[in-house]
């Protein structure tokens, strides 16, 4: 575990003798709408998709910027790019949420990237739940990520 201290305790892992490199990561998200959740995307929307979207997608680079003040022992990151984006799949009635973060550190961005697609997804759910009520977060995780020590994975 990495920020468990000598001792047993929790802390934040000392990262100044690490070189700064490159770090990139990109983490994934599924919202699975349901077919009464997804009226944002019918014909008679309640809401039109590109403000449901775009809401999503701005909240989740502001969390990318802001991980290090929601998840405690986070490193806090100038982050140099954020992104969210979206690809509906109209037939599941979910939408795949893919959030990347990078910067120049000497420690990864991971945090930042999974907290990007947490808080879109989140947003989705918070614009969509007046539809539904079962509409359901899944698939949390770290796609991919480069630099560091460890390297690609």
């Amino acid at each position: 575990l990495s920020h468990i201290d000598a001792a047993g305790a929790a802390s934040m892992v000392d990262v100044s003798g690490k070189a700064t490199t490159k770090r990139e990561a990109v983490a994934g998200a599924t919202v699975q709408l349901g077919p009464t959740a997804e009226l944002p995307w019918t014909d008679t929307p309640l809401l039109e998709p590109g403000d449901v979207l775009a809401v999503a997608r701005v909240a989740g680079v502001l969390a990318a910027k802001r991980t290090a003040d929601l998840i405690p022992l986070c490193h806090p990151l100038l982050i140099s790019h954020a992104s969210v984006d979206f690809e509906l799949d109209a037939a599941a009635h979910s939408l795949h949420i893919t959030a990347s973060a990078s910067c120049a550190a000497g420690t990864g961005v991971e945090m930042e990237a999974m907290t990007a697609a947490s808080v879109a997804a989140l947003t989705v759910y918070d614009m969509c739940k007046a539809a539904s009520k079962g509409i359901v977060i899944s698939e949390l995780r770290l796609l991919r990520k480069s630099g560091g020590k460890s390297g690609e994975w």
